[in-house]
């Protein structure tokens, strides 16, 4: 039993090549596109305010910078990789071709918790917005149906009631899981008229609550320490960055569409790093001009930026920022299980899951059946649960993905020098480390339950790699 077996680069190449059954549909823009529509979400309208408020001040903005130059390391590592083996797995792919197939299997496992429970998380989110917006136009959805089984909801009269399961959570995940299985083209498509309307919205605050800037609220740029860690000064800005972190989870899911995409070496580059590099600069301008609007102090809220435009005059704006932020919501979900589908896919085609999920649509050349199975599985769990419990194990499966696409790399480079590669990471014996280092000081930045819950779900994980996947490995069939 060799758990170390390795896919060969060289194969995987010729496999790429060869390989027709996913339609080839995507310029650099989609890929963009995609990245934008997966980073853009909570972060920029929930994060900002929070963080500004509990740890960092105005100094917030260096708390995006961190957390984008950390993510720049790993998103140079993924192009390298994305460009060199072009194929639908992302970073178990490149476990799998650099580290063995035991750790394939582990960051297989892992980006389950990214992209499966990242959809999950934002689903929930996004029924919190639909249900406000809607009430804004005169419509109520029955309160039973807008929260996770159990959950204790206040109506809009002011009664409450216990929530049975989450309707419209449960709605969006159907929709964009026919979107996904009908083509990756209509799919882009209508990511692209999505992201239109969210970046708009973010340019309209930029532009409109500019103007309204007292300098005045940026001073002191960096509130000073209050005794407790993680509070001000440059703990507060520190923590700060571990927190907006999950404001550019995202950005690697582009990296799984890269056998949909037209000319992958070119391109997928492109796309994984201009999606980050312009949702950074966004991020940076939102967070200092909400800060300058109004004082820090009072921007922990649920909707900051909102109650910011409102601050500067831009009350019209309230229904605008509710709309964008259901738009980039929206992209984020159809982005995460298009990322989670194409994993599996992989996995499946490789031995390590049933084969009956390895099946392409023979019209609309989808992995149609691991499209379907993720988002009914995604569907069932965001009508169940909330928000905090879903959302806890999200960030430390990204970064973890993050420590291994760094870590490999550098193996493939000491390994395989030779190999040809469209892009190449720039000092990549600084930036590789840098982006592990980044990752693994952020993950232990999270709490202690945080990583029990990730401990069990990789011992369930290595159960059933050794209950089945070890054993059908089409690399243990070859031996």
């Amino acid at each position: 039993m060799n758990l170390l077996r390795r896919k060969s680069v060289t194969d995987l190449q010729k496999e790429a090549l060869t390989d027709h059954s996913l339609k080839r549909a995507l310029g650099a823009l989609n890929l963009t596109m995609l990245g934008i529509g997966a980073i853009i979400g909570t972060g920029i309208f929930v994060l900002t305010g929070t963080v500004a408020a509990l740890n960092a001040g105005p100094a917030v903005v260096l708390s995006f910078v961190l957390a984008g130059v950390a993510s720049i390391f790993a998103a140079l590592c993924y192009s390298e990789f994305a460009s060199l083996v072009p194929m639908a797995g992302s970073a178990y792919t490149y476990g799998y071709a650099t580290l063995g197939e035991i750790f394939a299997w582990i960051i297989g496992w892992d980006l389950v918790l990214e992209y499966a429970l990242g959809a999950v998380t934002v689903a929930i989110g996004w029924s919190g917005y639909v249900v406000s917006f809607l009430h804004d136009v005169g419509f109520d959805v029955p309160c039973a149906l807008s929260a996770a089984r159990g959950t204790t909801v206040t109506c809009f009269d002011g009664t409450t009631a216990t929530a049975v399961f989450n309707l419209p959570a449960v709605v969006i995940i159907a929709l964009v899981t026919t979107l996904l299985v009908i083509g990756i083209k209509e799919s882009a498509n209508v990511n692209n008229v999505i992201v239109f309307v969210k970046v708009a919205v973010v340019l309209l605050f930029i532009v409109g609550a500019s103007r309204a800037i007292d300098p005045a609220n940026w001073h002191p740029f960096m509130p000073p320490n209050t005794g407790v860690r993680g509070e001000f000064g440059w703990t507060g800005v520190m923590t700060g960055a571990g927190i907006v972190f999950f404001a550019y989870i995202g950005f690697d899911a582009v990296s799984t569409a890269a056998q949909e995409a037209r000319n992958p070496q070119k391109d997928m580059p492109i796309g994984i790093i201009g999606s980050l590099l312009i949702c950074t600069l966004l991020y940076i301008l939102v967070s200092g001009i909400a800060t300058g609007v109004m004082s820090y102090k009072d921007l922990n809220v649920p909707d900051p930026i909102a109650v910011a435009a409102d601050h500067a005059g831009l009350g019209w704006m309230s229904s605008l920022i509710k709309l964008g932020a259901i738009a980039g919501l929206s992209s984020v979900i159809l982005v995460m299980l298009l990322g989670q589908s194409r994993v599996f896919w992989t996995m499946s085609k490789d031995g390590l899951l049933p084969q009956f999920v390895n099946q392409i649509h023979p019209r609309f050349q989808t992995p149609w059946i691991t499209s379907i199975v993720t988002g009914v599985a995604v569907a069932f769990v965001s009508a169940l649960l909330t928000v905090r419990e879903a959302g806890s194990l999200v960030s430390i499966g990204t970064l973890l993905a993050f420590v291994i696409v760094s870590a490999g790399v550098l193996v493939l480079r000491v390994r395989e020098p030779n190999l040809p590669r469209a892009f190449k990471t720039p000092w990549v014996w600084f930036v590789a480390p840098m982006g592990a280092i980044s990752a693994v000081y952020l993950m232990a930045s999270l709490p202690w339950r945080t990583w029990e819950r990730l401990i069990i779900w990789f011992v369930a994980g290595i159960v059933i790699y050794f209950a089945y996947g070890v054993r059908h490995s089409k690399l243990a069939s070859r031996n």
